[in-house]
């Protein structure tokens, strides 16, 4: 049990001092699994997204929350439990244990991403044509345009989607990076990062495979 406390604490505490800022378009990086997690698949989780906008949180955990649903898992937003603010751990602690979760989803912000490129400088041909008064006639012009190089900066942001077990001493079995943008609706997340996650725990049998 205090191993279990102290996952508990690493991963909300952990949390919480990270710098809150159809296809898909994220994609899942440092995907890593417990080789030793054989139990019986998760059945009800806790969905906790760090973010301290309350419409935000209140997005990511319901994406997650929907998906986790279509495959028969009885997942709970933590806003629907702690509606005025992100619980701290001994609040996490507590629901785990009255509520009968055997797993915890923990999603939160990364230190983004920055990267530079130096976009190289380019010459274009503009083509004029001008009036001539005197002539009656279009005389036309061909001028070269010089365009200078400049740097321009690519910024990604990152998510980590942490998973975890209840069960005994409780411990951490499936972790990944999403690299994703910024999506504002239920719907988005769902199809986007949420849609690339949950299939992959499926797959992995950390909950029920079949939908």
């Amino acid at each position: 049990m205090k191993l279990y406390k102290r996952s508990i604490v690493s991963a909300v505490l952990g949390s919480l001092l990270v710098l809150m800022g159809g296809c898909s378009s994220s994609i899942l990086v440092e995907e890593w699994s417990d080789p030793s997690f054989h139990e019986a698949p998760l059945n009800k989780v806790l969905v906790i997204a760090v973010r301290k906008d309350l419409s935000r949180r209140q997005i990511w955990e319901d994406a997650f929350s929907s998906e986790l649903s279509q495959y028969g898992v009885q997942a709970t937003s933590s806003y629907r439990l702690f509606p005025d603010m992100l619980p701290d751990t001994s609040q996490v602690i507590k629901a785990v244990q009255e509520n009968g979760f055997d797993g915890v989803l923990v999603t939160r912000l990364l230190l983004p991403d920055t990267s530079s490129d130096y976009v190289e400088s380019s010459v274009t041909t503009q083509h004029e044509r001008r009036y001539n008064f005197r002539t009656g006639y279009y005389t036309y012009y061909k001028q070269y345009v010089q365009h200078p190089g400049y740097v321009e900066s690519l910024v990604t942001k990152r998510r980590s989607i942490d998973v975890w077990v209840t069960r005994n001493e409780g411990r951490i079995i499936w972790s990944a990076e999403g690299n994703t943008p910024e999506l504002g609706t239920v719907e988005a997340v769902r199809n986007d990062i949420a849609g690339l996650v949950v299939p992959e725990l499926a797959r992995l049998e950390i909950i029920n495979s079949k939908r």
